[in-house]
């Protein structure tokens, strides 16, 4: 795996609902490095820290070998890296064969898989389309949210290592695919459960989905 771009978003207004609401989605690649600390990505806008940031989302990376599917389904959207508001567009990334928990170097930061990305209408926004919501959740392409171990700078260019493969954790687009109704699966939701490396703020939603399944 490979970083292909460093992105950052500055704080947008936009009207939602005749609503006036701020985000950091529309990111854009960016010259130079990146800092990756505890918190988040220094510089870059998190403007709602309950569903992105923090400890357990510092940063979020998408593959950049998903994007020719995207343009297929969206070809007059203005492309770039960034688009899905990740902050590393990585070559190589793939969520079925990483797993939470699993360690990753970058450059200096280490960093550990916490969860899947969970798309809200914000990226509806982005793309200029809600379908991409729906879409987003079938197509099981989610990219992955880490949690900063040691923070460090990250550019494009630098390779990604598996430094520690937690295999007894379920894959990211495991837990990602409890999201989507028709894929909900009661023993995948109970094992999650058990992963004390997932990220707290999906417990609440897995939990709902374990008594509906």
């Amino acid at each position: 795996m490979e970083i292909i771009s460093t992105n950052i978003g500055l704080p947008q207004t936009i009207t939602w609902k005749e609503k006036t609401v701020q985000t950091g989605i529309f990111k854009k690649p960016v010259k130079g490095p990146i800092f990756l600390s505890k918190t988040g990505v220094v510089d870059d806008a998190v403007m709602n820290e309950k569903a992105h940031g923090g400890i357990d989302k510092s940063c979020y990376l998408y593959s950049t070998n998903h994007y020719d599917f995207w343009q297929q389904k969206y070809p007059d959207l203005d492309w770039n890296w960034g688009v899905f508001g990740e902050n590393l567009s990585v070559a190589g990334l793939a969520e079925n064969k990483m797993h939470i928990g699993d360690v990753l170097e970058i450059g200096e930061a280490i960093v550990k898989i916490t969860q899947p990305r969970i798309p809200c209408y914000k990226l509806g926004i982005r793309f200029d389309n809600q379908d991409i919501i729906k879409e987003f959740l079938e197509a099981s392409r989610p990219g992955i949210y880490v949690k900063v171990l040691q923070e460090g700078w990250v550019k494009a260019g630098d390779k990604v290592y598996l430094l520690e493969r937690q295999s007894n954790n379920l894959t990211v687009t495991q837990v990602f695919n409890q999201f989507t109704v028709s894929k909900r699966d009661k023993y995948l939701i109970d094992r999650a459960l058990e992963d004390e490396d997932l990220a707290v703020s999906m417990i609440k939603d897995l939990k709902r989905f374990r008594e509906s399944v």
